[in-house]
């Protein structure tokens, strides 16, 4: 019996399937999922508030904590309103622009996140390794400077990755095995020749992540290097607990970051783990960045304090 070759020319929509081998418990993964966002919109959304407005948090490392929950606050508003209807409400089509352009801010907010963190390194570096010249070095235009080619950056490699994906006219599939539209699980529907579309996606994951992570680790070494020539052990324990945050953050995020990047290139795991996982890899962390930070810091705790005692006096 022949198979039937099937393909489709120009598409104007995909399905989205949600998680496969999992679509019996979709429904049900939905609310963890809905309660990490909600954690990540409300604990990000206090961060904007508090740092503009407390003048003690008006510092390069809060600028830059401000920055990465507007970029977190990003992800989360790009891919939980379609990944929730596809659980609950079984809304599996999409547009194919539509789809290009989440994909697009995704993976441009990714990258947005990554250089973020290498600048709050970089913060770290000054701070512990030229204090002296903390405030003369990172001054408010350098930051502005810092912010700016971060978001150029991401902006223009990630940019391509959809213009790419839209010459492409032959698809042998309109079915994205995913719960929102990422870069390598549309290439895989494609009928023509996609070895520049996989090659471009390598060069952007390791200009972007691989270029900042070696970059963040190197920080990390000059660091412990400078925290370890310090005379006093109570010297020591500050310089190290200024650090602990950016470090909790940075791991959870690169670790995540490349499993789930090799995992879908070159692995081997059941398609529904490696879905879990990336899509926990970009809702989890703007749930947990705040809350670390918030942790750390006596600041931003003490405002939240205030906010929630404001808010029961009122009611």
């Amino acid at each position: 019996m022949g198979s039937i070759n099937m393909s489709y020319l120009n598409p104007k929509t995909v399905t989205l399937i949600g998680i496969p081998g999992l679509e019996h418990v979709q429904f049900w993964i939905g609310f963890p999922f809905l309660g990490v966002c909600l954690v990540a919109l409300l604990g990000n959304i206090f961060l904007l508030i508090i740092i503009p407005t407390e003048r003690r948090l008006h510092q390069p490392m809060y600028i830059f904590l401000a920055v990465l929950a507007a970029t977190d606050l990003g992800l989360c508003v790009a891919i939980a309103p379609k990944m929730l209807a596809i659980f609950w409400f079984g809304s599996y089509s999409m547009a194919f622009d539509a789809c290009l352009t989440q994909l697009f801010f995704i993976h441009a907010l990714q990258g947005m996140e990554s250089g973020i963190l290498l600048a709050m390194a970089f913060d770290r570096y000054v701070a512990i390794c030229d204090p002296l010249r903390h405030t003369s070095i990172l001054t408010p235009f350098f930051l502005v400077q810092m912010v700016l080619m971060v978001a150029i950056r991401a902006t223009v490699l990630v940019g391509i990755l959809p213009i790419l994906l839209k010459r492409l006219q032959l698809f042998h599939s309109v079915v994205i095995v995913h719960s929102y539209c990422e870069h390598m699980a549309v290439v895989k529907l494609a009928a023509e020749d996609v070895h520049i579309n996989k090659s471009y996606g390598l060069f952007v994951a390791f200009a972007i992540l691989g270029f900042d992570m070696i970059f963040v680790f190197i920080s990390y070494i000059l660091i412990f290097q400078a925290v370890f020539r310090l005379p006093q052990k109570e010297a020591r324990l500050k310089a190290f607990n200024t650090c602990t945050a950016h470090i909790a953050v940075f791991l959870e995020f690169y670790i995540l970051a490349f499993f789930s990047f090799f995992s879908h290139r070159f692995g081997h795991v059941s398609p529904y783990v490696h879905i879990l996982l990336s899509t926990i890899y970009l809702l989890v962390p703007p749930a947990l960045n705040p809350i670390i930070y918030g942790v750390k810091t006596k600041e931003i705790r003490m405002r939240v304090a205030q906010i929630c005692i404001l808010r029961s006096d009122i009611e």
